[in-house]
């Protein structure tokens, strides 16, 4: 048997394991491929990104090398936010993920675009920086829309300031810059878990965690990072 033929073989028995472990395997993109050009963004498979309204157009997301490196351009007025069409109440998200330098973040922002009780759909988040791992509640938090309306006017009351305690869990973490990581987070009901490399590094329950349609992922990227072999599970029934 060709080597070749072997390693696909291990590759989709691997897979396989996987999809039973998470859930049905929605979606999956190791960025294998090239773009015609290196003037524009041409992502490809269902991808698409904000830089069009909050970069004037500048690329953001290049495909090199077989990764996504996701930058925010100098002129940009927002982080980088690169979507995915989701669909799933309870599932997961794997991506082996590397931080090139020591500020980079990951996000991972769960969305409902349809949803209109909250601003621009957010329900619930999950950052990765160098030295923090953390979890918001979006939906019943700083995104709901009166809360969210107050901040913008910078009327956010006492009352405001208690709830917001009570919807971010975080956990210190020790990544090192220049090494690639695999994030896997895990949504079953009202509970949202990070693991990196096989360890848990924060979980947390939440009403928003519970929403139940996450139909967009975003790739929330306020500096730089580096993305690979990204996997969308669902566990629904």
């Amino acid at each position: 048997m060709k080597k070749t033929l072997l390693s696909a073989l291990l590759l989709s028995s691997f897979s396989s394991a996987m999809a039973s472990e998470h859930g049905k395997l929605l979606f999956e993109d190791d960025f294998n491929r090239n773009e015609s050009q290196e003037f524009k963004e041409e992502i490809g498979n269902g991808w698409a990104s904000n830089s069009e309204g909050r970069a004037g157009g500048n690329k953001q997301v290049d495909l090199r090398d077989g990764t996504m490196h996701i930058y925010m351009h100098a002129t940009a007025d927002h982080a980088v936010s690169v979507t995915h069409p989701m669909g799933f109440k309870d599932g997961a998200v794997e991506v082996r993920f590397m931080l090139e330098n020591e500020k980079d973040m990951l996000g991972l922002n769960f969305a409902d675009l349809t949803f209109k009780e909250v601003h621009a759909g957010h329900l619930f988040k999950v950052e990765i920086s160098r030295n923090k791992a953390s979890i918001t509640d979006l939906k019943t938090g700083v995104m709901a829309n009166e809360i969210y309306a107050r901040r913008k006017a910078g009327n956010s009351t006492p009352e405001d300031q208690e709830i917001l305690k009570t919807k971010r869990k975080y956990n210190p973490i020790d990544l090192k810059t220049g090494k690639w990581y695999s994030l896997l987070v895990t949504v079953k009901g009202n509970v949202a878990t990070a693991s990196i490399d096989g360890k848990e590094v924060v979980s947390f329950s939440s009403e928003g965690i519970a929403h139940d349609k996450k139909e967009t992922l975003r790739l929330s990227v306020p500096r730089e990072v580096v993305v690979d072999d990204l996997k969308i599970y669902s566990s629904d029934k």
